[in-house]
């Protein structure tokens, strides 16, 4: 019984931890916004009820995106590359920082809905963490001077601050509790990268060799199917 309430305690600490979280990125993301309009160099567009609808397709969009993941040969199999981060960029292109975070959210629980979870949560939480930490700086660089060349100026930071944080956020928090909520000892997920890379050894070997190139990886793959789509797309959103 004991045992049984103290899950119960760490798993709504953990949700607590994780509304709070996701709290604060739509704070950060609102008030860039509402920063960016004050000088007048991002324009409303769309009315809200477009908004949301917009939002809600390419959430839906990013959703099934999620549910196809590619396993990587240098990371475990719960570091798996999936391309949903595509909807939402181009979301958080065509009409802001806010939206592209909400279009990250929605997509998780759409997700979760879709498919459940098999990470205690933990893997969902990260992608969505993770995944604004490259949608946020890239939307609102794009936003300060909106060209080609700001876009990947974006996406160039919003990856490399996607590879810093989501590793030290692997290694500080994520993977300490993915073991404790998946009850998985970290000697055995570190077991899971050492038979793949002799070289990780420990946790923070295995954020360096694992999920370092994974982070790279993805921002790039993105972020180049990105450039691709939303000059092509971008003229459709546009239009009333």
């Amino acid at each position: 019984m004991s045992n049984l309430m103290q899950s119960v305690k760490d798993n709504v600490a953990f949700l607590g931890v994780c509304l709070l979280i996701a709290v604060a990125i739509f704070v950060v993301a609102s008030v860039m916004e509402k920063a960016l309009r004050k000088k007048n160099s991002m324009p409303r567009t769309n009315s809200p009820a477009r908004r949301v609808a917009l939002v809600g397709v390419f959430s839906a969009i990013a959703a099934v995106l999620m549910l196809f993941e590619l396993p990587l040969w240098f990371a475990p199999s719960f570091y798996e590359l999936d391309f949903s981060e595509i909807p939402v960029l181009i979301c958080a292109f065509a009409m802001g920082p806010v939206a592209g975070v909400a279009t990250e959210l929605c997509k998780v629980l759409l997700k979760l809905v879709l498919k459940g979870t098999t990470t205690a949560f933990v893997g969902d939480f990260a992608n969505f963490v993770v995944g604004c930490s490259l949608v946020l700086p890239a939307s609102i660089l794009y936003y300060i001077k909106k060209n080609r060349k700001m876009a990947i100026a974006g996406l160039a930071v919003g990856t490399v601050v996607m590879t810093i944080f989501g590793s030290g956020f692997n290694a500080l928090y994520l993977l300490p509790k993915f073991s404790e909520l998946f009850g998985m000892p970290m000697e055995a997920i570190i077991g899971m990268g050492t038979a793949i890379n002799s070289h990780i050894q420990s946790v923070w070997t295995l954020v360096f060799f694992a999920v370092v190139p994974f982070n790279i990886l993805k921002g790039v793959i993105v972020s180049a199917i990105t450039m691709l789509l939303y000059k092509h797309i971008s003229p459709i959103l546009k239009k009333h």
